[in-house]
């Protein structure tokens, strides 16, 4: 492995890149031809390219696309195609760039990485490559979030064309209609030999400081070597809603709820057992080892990322 310096210099100097969007991802289809002509335009030597419509075949093409040996794996897509990309990019020696198309994009604003595509694609040019944490649960590695409970349902309910319409407050308006239906559950969280239970409708277990488009606190990071673990209300369906509500007026989580637990590794079990939802999709069920993987992925950061 390269250090982080040397992995930089050899982007900037050689510019070895290969491109690989989701373009049935909100924006990827429309921008996908606009962003390989301006990587090309911007000087990168483009090993590859690669559109993808069905997300089965993204595995497929992340692995071709490394197997080009670049130095620099540009991602375009939501977090669900952002966190396909770190699961392959793992512990390996290329930085992945990101290029936020999706909806919430959590793991961009992490990196504080620009919403638009000009200010992203700014960052391929110019950021810095960073070490930044990742979180496995069970055997399924994530960038963003690994959460039990009503989001499991949401992420496979929501309206692709809610989500092209009006962006990430497709995902409360949904949340809202299915709470009717949605039964709290009980939890027990294990961390460092302690046990802690809570009856709740959601749980969140967070890598990085951002969650639905909305940061949980002020101080955490995709650098931190914690994951942030958290109830979104209590058990009664209002608590849920006025919780959802307050985070998304407020712009964070109010002062007075801190995370649940900081933590870097965790067994969750619930009753009755539950899907799990890692990064918008459903990764196996309850019980599951939930656990940070430090400084487990290179990747550019924007000039206002703090690297620690």
């Amino acid at each position: 492995m390269r250090s982080k310096t040397e992995l930089q210099e050899a982007i900037r100097r050689e510019r070895r890149a290969v491109l690989v969007v989701n373009t049935h991802s909100r924006r990827g289809r429309r921008l996908y031809e606009v962003v390989r002509d301006r990587l090309t335009s911007d000087g990168f030597d483009l090993l590859g390219a690669f559109s993808v419509e069905r997300p089965d075949r993204l595995p497929g093409a992340l692995a071709e696309a490394m197997a080009l040996a670049p130095d620099l794996l540009v991602a375009g897509g939501g977090d669900g195609t952002v966190s396909e990309a770190a699961r392959h990019l793992a512990h390996r020696d290329i930085a992945l760039g990101v290029l936020p198309l999706g909806t919430t994009n959590n793991f961009a604003r992490g990196l504080a990485i620009p919403p638009r595509p000009s200010g992203a694609l700014g960052v391929l040019t110019a950021g810095n490559v960073v070490d930044v944490d990742l979180g496995q649960a069970g055997d399924t590695i994530f960038a963003n979030h690994a959460n039990v409970g009503l989001s499991a349902q949401v992420g496979a309910r929501v309206p692709a064309r809610l989500k092209r319409h009006i962006g990430k407050s497709a995902y409360p308006l949904t949340a809202v209609a299915r709470l009717v239906r949605h039964r709290p559950f009980r939890a027990r969280i294990t961390a460092a030999g302690t046990e802690y239970e809570l009856v709740t409708h959601q749980l969140n277990i967070v890598n990085g400081r951002f969650q639905a488009g909305q940061p949980i606190t002020r101080d955490a990071s995709v650098d931190d070597r914690l994951l942030h673990v958290y109830p979104l209300g209590g058990h009664r369906r209002r608590q849920l809603l006025s919780a959802s509500l307050r985070q998304a007026l407020a712009g964070h989580r109010r002062p007075t709820a801190p995370p649940f637990l900081a933590t870097d590794d965790l067994l969750v079990e619930t009753d009755p057992p539950l899907p799990l939802d890692v990064d918008g999709e459903v990764h196996g069920h309850t019980p599951v080892r939930v656990r940070l993987l430090p400084n487990a992925l290179r990747a550019l950061a924007g000039p206002s990322f703090i690297d620690t």
